[in-house]
Formats: C-alpha cells, sequence, structure tokens
C-alpha cells in the first residue's frame, strides 16, 4: 500500500516510524520529512501548505491513503483538495479543521451546543477591546483567534499587561492574521487534562489520556510554547472524570458536529480542564497533539495504518481501540532561545542505546553528515515503566545521556501528576 504522511516534526516521526514498525511492507513518503526520517521511501521537498504540489505528487504517486498531521495544511484545506481528486485521507477537511483554525468559531459551536466552556468575548477592533479589559476582572486570558504555533495564549494580570498583549497581537500582528481577532476569556485553574479521540463522522473512541507542559520553564513558569514534555496516562483522568467526559463533552461534540453538517475523519483533540464547576473545553485541535502522540501512540495497541484506514472510511465502529496497561513519558529538548529565538546549528549525538528511545524533530544533518539542532524544539526523549515514577525517571536517565550545546529542558515533566497519583493512593 502507498501512503503519503503530511509534516517534518517530533508528531510526524512518532506517526511514521508506528506505521512501517506495524507495517514493515509499506511505501511511506513523508511530505518534506526531515533528515532523521530513514523509515521513509521519500522525502520530497514540498511544502506542508503547498497544496496544488502535493496533490500532484499523490496523484502521480497513486497515493491510498494520506495522513495529514499538522494544523497549518488542514486549515488550509489540503483535505479538500485531496478528497476532491479520489484520494483517501486521515484528517478532517477544513470546515472541521476551523473548531482548531478559528477559536471564535469554536466557542461559537461549544455555546452551541452546551458543551462546557470559560465564557468569553471576541474582538476585532483594539480599541473595544482594550475598552472591555479596561473594566474587566483579573487575570483573564487573551487568545489570537487563529492558528500561533500553541504560542497565541497569554494570561494577564492587570489592564496594563493586557493592553500591551492587545497592542502586540492586533496593532503589531504578532501572530500575522492569526491575531487580527482575539478572544478575551475568563481565567479558569484546575489541572489540565488533555486526550486525543478518533472520529470518522458517526463514531468517535478516545485513547488514552495525558498531561502535557506547555510552559517554558521550571514551575510552569515563562510564555507558552507548543510543549515543553507530556505524561500519560493522565492520574487526573479517573473513571469518574472519563465518564463525565463522555457524557457532557465527547458526545455532545460529535452531536455537535453531526448537526453542523460538519463530516469530521481523523483525529479530534480535547485540551481540558478540571475545574470547581466540573470538565471543561479550554480549546479543540483538529489532529494529533505534539508532543501528547509522542506518549499516546506507543501505548495504543493494534495496527495504526488499519485504524487510520477505519477512520478515514467510516468504520471506526468495527475496530477495537484499546491501550497498554502501562505508563509513558517524554521530555523536550528544546534549543536555548526557545519559544522567541532558538538557538540552532549545535551538533547532536547520543549512544546508541538511547537511539531507540528519541523522537527526532527540529534536526537536520549537517556537511558532515552530524545530526545538528535547526529549530526550536530539537528531541523528543521518552521513557516507558510500570508505575509513572518508573517512566519519568528513565526519560530523564536518557536525556542525561545527550550531549547537545545550547540545550533547555524542564526538568519536572510529571511531577505534578507523581504528586496527584500519591495523594491517590494514600
Amino acid at each position: 500500500m502507498k501512503v503519503c504522511l503530511i509534516g517534518s516534526g517530533g508528531r510526524e516521526y512518532a506517526i511514521g516510524a508506528r506505521l512501517i514498525e506495524d507495517n514493515p511492507d509499506i511505501v511511506l513518503d513523508v511530505i518534506p520529512g526531515n533528515d532523521t526520517m530513514t523509515f521513509a521511501t521519500t522525502h520530497p521537498d514540498i511544502g506542508a501548505t503547498d497544496i496544488p504540489a502535493i496533490v500532484e505528487f499523490c496523484s502521480a504517486n497513486e497515493i491510498e491513503l494520506c495522513v495529514v498531521a499538522p494544523d497549518n495544511p488542514l486549515v488550509a484545506g489540503l483535505v479538500d483538495a485531496l478528497e476532491d481528486t479520489g484520494i483517501a485521507c486521515f484528517g478532517p477537511r477544513q470546515r472541521g479543521a476551523m473548531l482548531e483554525g478559528s477559536k471564535s468559531f469554536a466557542k461559537q459551536f461549544m455555546f452551541r451546543h452546551g458543551i462546557p466552556t470559560a465564557s468569553y468575548a471576541e474582538f476585532h477592533d483594539v480599541q473595544q477591546a482594550q475598552e472591555y479589559a479596561q473594566r474587566a476582572s483579573y487575570p483573564l486570558v487573551i487568545k489570537a483567534d487563529g492558528l500561533a504555533l500553541g504560542k497565541g495564549v497569554v494570561i494577564v494580570d492587570d489592564v496594563a499587561q493586557a493592553h500591551s498583549v492587545l497592542a502586540d497581537f492586533m496593532v503589531w500582528r504578532k501572530f500575522g492574521e492569526s491575531s487580527a481577532a482575539v478572544i478575551i476569556e475568563e481565567f479558569l485553574s484546575g489541572p489540565e487534562i488533555s486526550v486525543l479521540a478518533l472520529c470518522d463522522g458517526k463514531t468517535i473512541k478516545p485513547l488514552v489520556s495525558s498531561m502535557d507542559h506547555k510552559k517554558i520553564f521550571d514551575g510552569d513558569r515563562g510564555p507558552n510554547t507548543g510543549g515543553m514534555g507530556c505524561i500519560a496516562p493522565n492520574p487526573v483522568f479517573t473513571a469518574q472524570i472519563a465518564t463525565e467526559f463522555e457524557q457532557k463533552i465527547m458526545q455532545p461534540t460529535l452531536t455537535g458536529l453531526i448537526k453542523d453538517g460538519i463530516d469530521f475523519r481523523g483525529c479530534l483533540y480535547f485540551g481540558l480542564m478540571l475545574t470547581v464547576d466540573g470538565l471543561k473545553v479550554i480549546e479543540y485541535n483538529a489532529r494529533f497533539g505534539d508532543p501528547e502522540t509522542q506518549v499516546v501512540l506507543p501505548l495504543l495497541k493494534g495496527n495504526l495504518l488499519s485504524i487510520f484506514r477505519a477512520t478515514s472510511q467510516g468504520r471506526l465502529a468495527d475496530v477495537v481501540v484499546e491501550c497498554q496497561d502501562r505508563h509513558a513519558a517524554c521530555v523536550v529538548m528544546a534549543a536555548e532561545g526557545y519559544p522567541e529565538h532558538p538557538v540552532t546549528g549545535d551538533v547532536v549525538s547520543f549512544p546508541a542505546d538511547v537511539e531507540p528511545y528519541l523522537i527526532f524533530a527540529g534536526v537536520k544533518r549537517n556537511g558532515n553528515g552530524e545530526l545538528e539542532s535547526a529549530s526550536g524544539r530539537v528531541l523528543n526523549v521518552l521513557g516507558f515503566g510500570a508505575s509513572l515514577g518508573e517512566a519519568i525517571d528513565s526519560a530523564y536517565d536518557h536525556v542525561s545521556a545527550i550531549s547537545f550545546a545550547h540545550s533547555h529542558y524542564r526538568n519536572d515533566i510529571g511531577t505534578t501528576a507523581r504528586e496527584i497519583e500519591d495523594h491517590h493512593d494514600l
């Protein structure tokens, strides 16, 4: 079978490696891929949002399934273009992808279908937004309406900070047109939960829960990033909370999609917060999370390609989706200066026995064939164990064996989850 995977980062490395592990005889092209994706048959020099070139490549190479992993091509309508030429896809069409592509679209969807979320106001004019901020209670959350690589969310503590962020977003267009409009949202507090769910338009099935760590520094300090580490399963997501999620959030989301005529086929990511008032949706993503994918996929039983095909064909109800009873941890090794100004070009080296636990993200080969840092999030370092503590300790043991100048990583991935788990055991 001929499969094409769109993307080039750690998430795509994890997906591609698992596809080949489960199906060693398939032809797998990764667009654009990276230099470490040796499992790929080819990785053509085509941009992930170059829709005409991708459609031409997939048509010419008789691709039977295209897995579209990143947000940008989904929101740009790549799946629409591919499916309109008869190429099956794992990933939603453009309208479904707007659950991630527009915070306003997602909020309106949630309020329309009674899905619990924070109260909010939407603004397209900076003066009106600043007037609202002047009379608001703090803290507040300001979100760029469009895609911003996970960095378009800022918690503000006072009017001055709010005005500054609003100017950065709406006047100076920090994220281009993505921050031309903003959402100002009620601040919620509580532990966060990530749930990736497979959806074929009629059936939705959750995978194992996880806990992301979005802030750049230990203690959840500093600006948001695309994610600095992750653990799975999430100890906050007890059987009782899982039932609440399925009844009040997951099933109403599927019902809402069907009512709105959105045939969502792919991975729907639920970013959740457990507040004093119950579980609430912080955000939707229309694809696998990064780095959540890196801890969730190793725990998933079954053949990933079969699951993807069933999802794209509307046969998810016929597929058993189960996860292993073990724990996984991922520590992201980023380049110093990430997320604003990452230092790149440093050689990355590691012992051979650590390599099986590495997911290669922002890397490339230099002229000497050495691996070097090429973007913000460079490596995802994994650990597994019968307990959460074992998985975390294993991941950090692997981190300690890696040589990478100007690296930055958090030292507390999983610490909060460990404390919660210890409390549950009392």
